[in-house]
């Protein structure tokens, strides 16, 4: 067989996306109650698909590339918990697959899942198999086999939902991971055909949304760092950082000599830069997608080396502070903090080098992607509890490098 002839639009990506958004709506409870995954993946996942979705509310590409590059990017920076690293991964996978391709072809995609398949093992390099990994790897055998012998999209979603059935039972029926996996090509296929509850585009606008629901909304990404100079400004600080509130949720404007330096995260580039050029002559434009991996701008910092850490409450903040963390995000194991939380905190400007310390095995995975992400300039000291973190924050010295004190604080 030469493999399916079948388009897959970015349409249908679209609807695939949104109905294994909807398909965790409904899901997430029970996989919450499942073993595995660690604290409430359910929720993590939902709340890391939620990031997800929120970009095609109003993307304006129709691509399967673009629109497939968008999600993923969301999902990597929006991801929570250990689940929502892995599918992440999953997504970024998919996402490489099928760049910058308009639309593509059954083998096309069915290609790109294996990639997606790829990169979620990569994830979790140090752990057994885990069930997710396991019952992945036999769908994407049948999705393989479904493609050669030419069959539709659909009907590979099928074949690789039934694989996945067929081998969860060794994985355990109530297993939070393998019904992860089986949820999201079961939404995907619902997605496809139409049929799905909640489409996840009005839920981002709103409607429908249960009061003890994650609203989509709060759960918005903003991956791209923006850092410009503009010349011969008039307006006040306070004025401009007001008009970039609305598409950024991190802004310093800093008065220069002959103008002032802007340094923003927004999800919105087009918008912010067409802000800026109402103020004046812009210079040094830099962009940064903070979802791949970069290197941490080099300028004036406060500190030579901080360390930041996780709170789930005040009283656990001023512990954390009195021990020597400088840089506090706010989560628990019920809601971990999220990849874009982390690299944020480090993109302010406070310090050169940052020690990453992790209070949970919930973390572990989004400290690790945090890592990833900004590179040698930051090392991470992952400790089981709060307690471990603690004691371990004690041993931080400022008057060492992020490296020797990872050593001494892991130790």
């Amino acid at each position: 067989m030469t493999g399916s002839r079948e388009v897959i639009t970015g349409g249908d990506f679209k609807r695939m996306v949104s109905g294994a958004y909807s398909e965790f709506l409904l899901e997430y409870e029970n996989i919450n109650s499942q073993n595995g995954a660690g604290t409430l993946p359910g929720t993590h996942i939902l709340r890391t698909m939620g990031a997800a979705v929120m970009p095609l509310a109003d993307a304006k590409d129709d691509s399967i590339g673009g629109l497939s590059r968008r999600v993923a990017t969301a999902a990597v920076f929006g991801a929570r918990g250990n689940a929502g690293v892995v599918l992440a991964q999953m997504f970024r996978g998919i996402s490489t697959g099928l760049t910058g391709k308009y639309d593509a072809t059954g083998s096309e995609f069915g290609k790109a899942f294996q990639y997606g398949i790829l990169y979620a093992q990569r994830s979790i390099p140090e752990e057994p198999e885990s069930p997710f990994i396991t019952v992945a790897k036999a769908v994407a055998k049948g999705a393989y086999h479904a493609v050669r012998d030419g069959m539709p999209i659909s009907e590979i979603l099928e074949r690789a939902i039934s694989s996945g059935e067929n081998i969860i039972n060794d994985a355990g029926k109530d297993n939070a991971g393998a019904n992860i996996m089986l949820s999201f090509l079961k939404g995907c296929l619902k997605g496809l055909d139409g049929n799905f509850v909640s489409p996840a585009v009005s839920l981002s606008l709103g409607l429908g949304i249960h009061k003890n629901m994650p609203d989509p909304r709060n759960d918005r990404v903003r991956p791209y760092c923006i850092r410009l100079r503009v010349k011969s400004i008039k307006a006040s600080v306070s004025e401009l950082e007001r008009q970039m509130k609305d598409f950024s949720s991190f802004s310093i404007v800093e008065r220069m000599s002959g103008g002032v330096d802007v340094h923003l995260h927004t999800d919105h580039v087009g918008k912010a830069l067409d802000q800026a050029l109402g103020w004046g002559p812009l210079r040094d434009i830099k962009i940064v997608n903070m979802s791949e991996s970069h290197v941490l701008p080099t300028g004036d910092t406060l500190m030579k080396v901080a360390a930041l850490a996780v709170a789930r409450n005040s009283e656990e903040a001023q512990k954390l502070q009195d021990a020597g963390a400088s840089i506090l995000v706010s989560g628990s194991e019920e809601s971990s903090p999220s990849t874009a939380e982390i690299v944020g905190a480090a993109h302010s400007d406070l310090a050169a080098n940052y020690v990453l310390v992790s209070s949970s095995p919930d973390y572990r995975l989004v400290f690790r992607q945090a890592k990833k992400l900004l590179g040698n300039r930051v090392e991470l000291v992952l400790k089981n509890s709060f307690e471990e973190a603690v004691a371990a924050l004690k041993k931080f010295s400022a008057g060492l490098s992020a490296a020797e004190n990872a050593k001494i604080m892991s130790e």
